[in-house]
């Protein structure tokens, strides 16, 4: 094993002096093939490319001698540090980092970022990288090759947002660009780059800083809890249809369990009604498509959305004509009939949870969701508010019908 193993990260500017202390001693050193082509190594040292991390990391455990490995940035963010730090190879490391892409990026925009949400599309995290985008007014994208600026903003092009690309940041070519994300597919970007991804709620030097980094100031909402608003008494319905009763919380909180929306996931709310689940949902993370028939449901989530802040994208038509153009979801919540399921059932979420009125109704979508694949559970939830105690005034308790609750997961 190496007697010294030091991480050097390099944004381009002259190095510490124990940076490059580190570096004149070194008899193996491991960076990416302009590190090595521009820093001042010693004479002989074996140069090995940073291509893949374990590969250097177990070049490092079979050296005998200094090694040292030059990364971009601060290589303890979305770097190689957490790769060299794994326990099977018992590596102990000295780090000397530089100022992180991120940190750079939002330098060069001239705005704050402790509000900011960071990401990663390295792997397959392109698709909840764009989740994340929609779910939140900041973020700072560190894309890949095949996961870049345009591919990002392509599967952004139902919001609008504003795209700040900082390519090679640090270096003579460095390059900002600012466009809105409509026109970023039309140029072609050189990786790695960094993106920061801005718009679709209240930005500006105004908004005061929070508690919690990549949280808003009053995270995680007015409220404690979740499902915590009582329920109306219900949605006029259009005419032609039934009218539709809002769910009471206890079932609310059931069915955002069996959800389980997390960062990352796309929800769409189907026939969405007061759009207390899109909410809650969004205060959890996920990005929200909350699709309604009756554009004052919609206008009403809106409302909420804003007192609650978060994101949620309404969308005004019946289904399920009008999902065809949108973004593929990870979790789906039904409540129109078995027409809807089974459109839903066709783009393949990991989770759907289905809200039947009666037990004809909860057989078929039991058939839809085994016929596809889907490992399915439910119950049949009856939720009552308690009496007043002794001695405080009558309230009036309407009876609540019991509530089928459906899960299927892929």
């Amino acid at each position: 094993m190496a007697d010294r193993v030091t991480v050097i990260g390099w944004d381009g500017s002259p190095l510490t002096a124990a940076a490059q202390a580190a570096l004149d001693v070194a008899t193996l050193v491991a960076g990416g093939s302009s590190q090595l082509r521009e820093l001042r190594l010693p004479p002989g040292v074996e140069r090995m490319a940073l291509g893949s991390v374990a590969l250097v990391a177990r070049r490092v455990v079979d050296h005998r001698g200094t090694a040292v490995v030059v990364a971009e940035g601060d290589p303890g963010f979305f770097g190689v540090v957490r790769t060299l730090r794994k326990p099977e190879y018992g590596l102990e490391l000295e780090v000397l980092p530089a100022v992180s892409s991120v940190s750079a990026a939002f330098a060069r925009a001239g705005m704050a970022w402790d509000d900011a949400q960071v990401v990663s599309t390295h792997g397959r995290g392109l698709r909840r990288a764009a989740n994340v985008c929609r779910a939140n007014p900041k973020v700072a994208v560190l894309t890949a090759p095949g996961a870049g600026p345009s591919e990002l903003a392509l599967m952004l092009r139902d919001v609008h947002r504003t795209f700040v690309i900082c390519e090679a940041l640090g270096s003579p070519e460095e390059n900002i660009t600012v466009l809105t994300s409509d026109r970023v597919p039309d140029h072609l970007w050189r990786d790695p780059n960094v993106v920061l991804v801005i718009g679709g709620g209240q930005q500006g030097p105004d908004v005061p800083s929070g508690w919690l980094a990549g949280r808003p100031l009053d995270f995680p909402g007015p409220e404690r809890g979740w499902a915590a608003e009582p329920a109306p008494a219900g949605t006029a319905a259009l005419p032609g249809t039934a009218p539709r009763v809002e769910l009471p919380s206890a079932v609310r909180a059931l069915v955002l369990a069996r959800l389980g929306a997390r960062p990352g996931d796309l929800l769409w709310d189907i026939g969405a009604g007061n759009g207390s689940l899109s909410v809650d949902a969004a205060r959890a993370g996920a990005a929200v498509l909350a699709v309604d028939r009756d554009a004052d449901a919609c206008a009403r989530i809106d409302v909420s959305a804003r007192r609650h802040g978060v994101l949620v994208r309404t969308v005004h038509g019946s289904a399920p004509a009008v999902l065809a153009d949108l973004p593929e979801p990870d979790v789906v919540l039904v409540r129109d009939g078995a027409e809807v399921l089974r459109a839903c059932l066709g783009r393949r979420p990991e989770r759907v949870v289905v809200l039947p009125r009666t037990l004809e109704q909860v057989e078929a979508a039991r058939r839809a969701l085994a016929e596809v694949g889907y490992a399915v559970d439910g119950t049949l939830l009856h939720s009552s508010p308690l009496a007043p105690l002794v001695g405080e005034p009558e309230l009036e308790h309407g009876r609540i019908a019991p509530v089928f609750v459906l899960w299927g997961d892929r």
